[in-house]
């Protein structure tokens, strides 16, 4: 590992940046495809499906309240 840095500490700063853009962007793409495959069927899940329409009639109700209190 040190001989790495080593080496890309020699290099001009356009490819050191270069180099980082890459594997910032490799990093990015891995977390993606991980989060993607991690919701798996979950969501298209019918109970999950209904558990998330009931856990949003509590901030229905809230906007509701809101928007009768303005009229």
């Amino acid at each position: 590992m040190r001989k790495i840095i080593y080496r890309l500490r020699k290099q001009p700063e356009e490819t050191r940046r270069g180099i980082l853009n890459i594997t910032i962007f490799i990093v990015a793409l891995m977390l993606i495809f991980l989060w993607s495959y991690s919701l798996g069927e979950d969501l298209s899940n019918t109970k999950t499906e209904e558990k998330i329409k009931d856990d949003l009639k509590p901030f229905t109700l809230l906007k509701n309240n809101i928007f009768r209190a303005d009229k």
